[in-house]
Formats: C-alpha cells, structure tokens, sequence
C-alpha cells in the first residue's frame, strides 16, 4: 500500500489511518469493522496486531483488500507467559497482566512503522496509551477508540473532587456527582471478583493510571456507542476530559450480514438451518457468551441443568467448552436432544440471531454481543462477570429490554432454578411481554442503517477535520 496516497492537502484526499487494538478478540473484531467501513469510504487502514490474532481474524471482503493492510509485529518473549498466548483467550484472566507486559514492549516497532508510513491517525486502544506520546512526536493525531459506551469510563473514572471516599459502598454505589439521575451500580461481589484477577498494587495502579491517559492525552475520543442509547453520560465525558467526543454509532453488523449471504451453502450453517427451520417461531433461546468467557464447572453444571429445567427449545453456542477440563452434566446432551441443540465449534451467529425461529437469547453482556442481539429486537436474560458487562447489564435492565438471572450477593453464585425462573420469565410467560415488546422497539434503532450511517458520516467528518495538513 502506497502511504503517501493519504497525505496529500486536498479534502477530497483519502484518509490513511493506523490501528492498535487489544490483544483480544473482542476488541479486534470492532476494531476490523471500523477499519472496513473506512475500506468502504475510500480511506486506507494500517491494522496492527500479532502474527496469530492477524490469522484468526475473518477474512476482509475481497473489493476491500487493497484498502487494507495488514501489519503483524510479533510479541516480544515474557517471563511466565505461555508460550504462544497472544490474546486473552489464550490464557487465564490471572495471567492478564503479563500479556499487558508483551504489549507495552511494542512500543518500539510501532514508532518506527508509524515513522515510516505516516498515517494521518493512529487508533488506540484504552491499553495502549503509549501510543499517543509516539504519535504526538511524530506530529500524527492520535485517537482513542473505545468499544464500550461512554458510562464505562464516566463511572470507573470519577473525578477525584467529587469523591469523598473510597470505601467499598462508595465505590459500588451510584454515581452521586453525576449532574443527572442514574440507578447504575455494580455489587460488592462484582468489585471484589473484578481485582481478585490483579493481586499486585503496583500493577493495578498502572492499569488505573493508564485508562485515565488513554482517555485524557488523545486528540479524539471515540466511542462505539450512540446518543440515543446514552446522550448524558456522553455530553458529561466530553465536559469531563476537555477533548471532542465523537460516537462512531453502534455499528450494526449490516455488512457482515451481508457479506455472509455468499457463504449460504457452508455445511455447517446448512445443519443449523434446517434445525431451525423445524422450529417454531419466535420459540428457541439462543444461549451465546462469546469466545472468551471462560465458565467454572459450577456455573456450567448450573447453567445446564437450568436450561434443561426451563423446557425451552434451545441452541447454545459453546465453542469455548475446554473439553477434558470442563464437562456438560451426564446425559444433558441426550435428554434435551429432542429440543435443543448443543454446538461445540464456530457458529453463524449472525445468520442465527436473523432466524424467524429465535425468541430470546442470554448473553454475559459483552457489548459486541449485546449489539449483535438487539440488532434483531431480541429480549436478553443477562448473566455478566466482567464490570463493564454488568453495568451493560444494569442499562439494559433499567431500559427494560433485558432481565438479569439473579445472583448471591455474597459470592456471585447462582441456582438452576433461578435460571430457569429467568429464562421462562423473559421468553414464554405473559408477564415478560413488555421486555420482548421493549426489545422488538430497541432493535429499531439499533438496526437503523440510516441513523449509523450518520454516525459514521460524522466520525469521518471529524477525522477529516482535526487531521493535521499537508505540508507536502
């Protein structure tokens, strides 16, 4: 790819932008998104990350190809990391933090390749703040794109004036600054399970004083994200840090929709489909928690034994079973085979979710997953462990598209009664209409083409805007 196409002064001049995501799945695929949306405007993208994440990554339609490169820069070797773990789903959550260390140690080839290329922007991940001081020095603009909505980073970064302790309640309570009224809160338990993962003080400090300067250091905030979902908490991040912030919209997967219409004869979608079609409308529970949530025994035991008490026709997605580690309960599979399906390898879930037989579905709340679901008006029951999905879990209730199955407060766990009570409730019984009535208007504007491709018109107006000129 020729670099200098994108620096010329003219405004009709091509966009050429760089992007580093997380070493994480989750946050590659709407970083690859934004990047083939770019792809599609005419603006060229520079896409970072290590040789296997790049390799797992889906292919770019071919018409896009040429707009998009590539880049795989290898991590450097880090005591006490398995050898080849190049993402978070690689490893356990524990050992996060030594896959941050591989990260950090990037920095170097980064500079150079940014030095080499000269793009007009550089896109960062909030673990990346590194980056912008590089860009910076280098006279490149740097934005900070984030694929959570902006209540993440309002209530996990208060204002140190307005917070009068840093007691346990304080901390999980409701945010009381706020100039508007909001009942988010995240449980003790959920706080506490949340820095189990990070024993060391220093290293949580770090991880602190980072997410503030990705947000506060760059020249652009963005965020996948919209005002109609969350007007207030935006206009308070942009009075906060002081720096435009810009929602990229939602990004409704239309083009992956429809990109995956030529990949209708796959056998495997073709073995799912007929399934589906033997079911009745608006009647099967869509179970899915993404490709790196990693479940204890308990909780699975648990989750199998609700579902199977629910009496839902159901398809659970469950690529990420560790076989020889983690087991269905006996004889699951067999006793619901007459109305579920259990799927053990990569599923459409997609075309899934567009399915006329699709009545609900549960998710652990990850945002990309939630989007993908409400894209199709589906009601969800809610089961999250990481404290971005529970505050998503918490708007969404409080919006009244989404049910949440309900948890000890003393250490998180949950019944298969409870499951099933939660599933029944959200999917069947008459009580949980107005959540699946909800959820039917929330999927309007969240598949609304027309409202995102506004976004995306403003996102782009804004890179051209605040791109530094030519002096060529």
């Amino acid at each position: 790819m020729d670099s200098s196409a994108s620096n010329g002064n003219e405004k009709n001049k091509g966009l050429h932008v760089a992007m580093l995501p997380w070493l994480a799945m989750g946050h590659i695929y709407p970083y690859f998104e934004v990047a083939k949306i770019l792809a599609e405007k005419g603006h060229y993208v520079t896409f970072i990350n290590s040789p296997r994440n790049i390799d797992r990554m889906p292919k770019a339609p071919k018409r896009l190809e040429e707009w998009i490169k590539l880049v795989r820069i290898a991590l450097p070797r880090v005591e006490n990391l398995p050898e080849g773990a190049e993402s978070t789903m690689d490893i356990p959550a524990s050992k996060n933090g030594f896959l941050r260390e591989a990260f950090d140690g990037l920095q170097e080839e980064v500079a150079e390749l940014l030095k080499k290329c000269r793009p007009d922007w550089v896109l960062y991940d909030y673990t990346a703040a590194w980056v912008s001081p590089i860009a910076k020095s280098l006279n490149i603009r740097c934005a900070h794109y984030n694929i959570t909505p902006a209540y993440n980073k309002v209530f996990f970064d208060p204002p140190k004036d307005k917070i009068k302790d840093y007691s346990l309640e304080s901390i999980c309570g409701p945010p009381t600054w706020l100039p508007f009224r909001t009942s988010i809160r995240i449980k003790p338990f959920e706080f506490m399970r949340a820095i189990e993962h990070t024993k060391d003080q220093q290293a949580k400090q770090k991880a602190y004083t980072s997410l503030h300067k990705a947000y506060s250091t760059c020249d652009l905030f963005l965020l996948r994200t919209s005002r109609e979902l969350e007007g207030d908490w935006l206009d308070y991040l942009a009075d906060n840090y002081k720096v435009p912030v810009v929602p990229v919209g939602l990004l409704p997967p239309s083009m992956q929709i429809r990109d995956a219409q030529q990949e209708d004869n796959n056998p495997d979608w073709l073995q799912i489909k007929a399934w589906l079609d033997s079911q009745n409308p608006s009647s099967v529970l869509y179970i899915g928690f993404g490709s790196e949530l990693k479940l204890s025994q308990q909780d699975l035991t648990e989750l199998a034994h609700g579902i199977h008490l629910s009496g839902l026709p159901f398809f659970w997605a469950l690529k990420n079973l560790q076989e020889g580690v983690l087991q269905l309960p006996e004889c699951f599979e067999e006793t619901t085979k007459h109305r579920g399906l259990v799927w053990k390898t990569w599923a459409p879930q997609l075309k899934i979710l567009a399915h006329e037989a699709i009545g609900g579905c549960m998710t652990h709340c990850g945002s990309g997953s939630v989007i993908e679901k409400l894209h199709f008006g589906h009601v969800l029951v809610t089961l999250p462990y990481l404290l971005d999905q529970v505050l998503f879990s918490r708007v969404l209730e409080d919006k009244k598209v989404a049910i949440e199955v309900p948890r000890n407060d003393h250490d998180g766990s949950f019944t298969r009664d409870s499951v099933a009570n939660t599933l029944r409730f959200a999917i069947l019984d008459q009580e949980g209409s107005t959540l699946r009535d909800n959820a039917k208007e929330m999927g309007k504007l969240f598949s609304s083409e027309h409202l995102h491709n506004n976004y995306i018109e403003q996102f782009i107006a804004a890179l051209l805007k605040y791109r530094i000129p030519s002096t060529n």
